[in-house]
């Protein structure tokens, strides 16, 4: 049996060298417990795949909790809950397209979330007046920072993806901290008790 050498494709690395680099905000607290950077960089895991077909950068990961994926369970239940901002011990991932210019509430959903953007260009800022501009492909991993974004583009909707998940109670300088989604509360289901 002889055994045929794969091409090599055309990427070398991650990023694709026709691609702009990515950017990773991580985000925690400080001792006043307002949200903070923690760093800025592009991921920690970088690997070619595919025989330099494609390249994978591992934007964040957790470990617990697992999904039930036998007979279309997730399905059945993704199809009749209306989620709220995040599912206890589970996940949501949700598309958000901004108005040209809007800025949102600032607020703190009590989970891990992940935002990457699609399109435009956001700003993400935090309660302790930190901000970074966003572009297409960026990624934060916001937990559990009070913070707000605004679609810097005065002529232009602009549309990020949001995968939240739950978290363990946090509690910083002792103190545990809170869910306050402030004036979108209403926009978003209610916790199920």
């Amino acid at each position: 049996m002889t055994s045929q050498k794969q091409e090599q494709g055309p990427i070398t690395q991650f990023p694709a060298a026709d691609l702009r680099p990515t950017k990773r905000f991580i985000t925690t607290h400080n001792a006043e417990r307002k949200g903070v950077f923690l760093s800025e960089d592009a991921g920690d895991h970088h690997k070619v795949l595919v025989n330099g077909n494609a390249a994978a950068n591992i934007i964040y990961s957790t470990q617990g909790a697992q999904v039930d994926l036998n007979d279309e369970k997730d399905v059945a239940f993704a199809a009749a809950n209306e989620p709220p901002i995040h599912v206890r011990s589970g996940s949501v991932a949700r598309l958000i397209d901004f108005a040209p210019g809007m800025e949102s509430p600032i607020h703190r959903a009590m989970s891990i979330d992940y935002g990457v953007v699609i399109e435009g260009e956001f700003l993400l800022t935090l309660d302790s007046g930190e901000s970074r501009r966003m572009l297409p492909g960026d990624c934060s991993v916001n937990r559990g920072a009070n913070h707000k974004w605004k679609n810097l583009d005065e002529k232009k909707s602009g549309r990020m993806l949001f995968i939240l998940l739950d978290v363990a109670p946090l509690y910083v300088g002792g103190r545990l901290m809170e869910e306050d989604l402030g004036e979108m509360a209403g926009d978003y289901a209610p916790h199920p008790e």
